[in-house]
């Protein structure tokens, strides 16, 4: 497990992470800034990685997390908004989940560039409507948001609300949803560009896999025309 962790930093943090200079959204037309915000939606908006089963009010979810979107829309534009160009943006993500009563879980992660100021975090308020059992599913319903900040040029946020299910077999519990994202990206008033705000459905599959505390889960996920896979490790009981 520890050189799985050690072999996803080293892999992640030499990709080109989250777009560290975001300064000339002046160059984009309205119909470019319209495609940058969406799969920047797709992107940045909140993947849980998780099961729909409660963690139970001693449980706790503490994980390493990277999540790579293939960009769908914005390809070609980077490069005018800042940065070079590229084609997909990878997020690292300190992430945990902490399990409270009444089938009720709230997790959150968050991330931030070294040597700027940008930062972004999320939280999430989930309940097991069907906690599971060794013969049903669990189902739950989430809610949830993410902001950025640290781009001057840029305020951008999304919430989003999803139903999931999942079932355990053993160590091994595979889960799937769906859901809404909406996205408000508003540029400040030094470019002519006009606020985009837009709902996409969410739609993701995943499995999570528990070796005693030691857990490893991934999720595919497609928000709008973005693909993006994440995967986290670390701590699960």
């Amino acid at each position: 497990m520890k050189k799985l962790i050690a072999l996803t930093v080293t892999l992640v943090f030499s990709q080109p992470v989250l777009a560290a200079n975001i300064n000339t959204l002046q160059n984009l037309a309205q119909g470019e800034f319209r495609g940058f915000s969406e799969d920047l939606g797709s992107a940045l908006s909140y993947k849980g990685v998780v099961p729909a089963e409660p963690l139970g009010i001693t449980g706790f979810d503490l994980g390493l997390e990277v999540t790579q979107t293939s960009l769908a829309k914005s390809k070609g534009l980077w490069s005018k908004v800042g940065t070079r160009n590229i084609d997909n943006l990878y997020v690292p993500k300190l992430h945990v989940t902490k399990g409270l009563p009444l089938n009720i879980d709230v997790g959150g992660f968050f991330s931030a560039i070294p040597s700027t100021g940008i930062k972004l975090y999320g939280g999430e308020l989930r309940w097991a409507i069907l906690p599971g059992s060794t013969t049903l599913p669990a189902i739950a319903l989430r809610g949830s948001l993410t902001k950025l900040s640290g781009v001057n040029q840029l305020s951008f946020d999304t919430r989003g609300v999803d139903v999931s299910i999942s079932k355990g077999f053993a160590m091994f519990t595979p889960f799937a949803g769906v859901g809404q994202v909406w996205t408000r990206s508003n540029p400040d008033a030094s470019t002519t560009l006009s606020k985009e705000t837009f709902s996409k459905n969410k739609y993701f599959v995943g499995a999570n896999l528990n070796l005693g505390i030691s857990n490893l889960a991934a999720e595919y996920d497609k928000t709008g025309s973005a693909d993006s896979v994440s995967v986290k490790l670390g701590l699960r009981f």
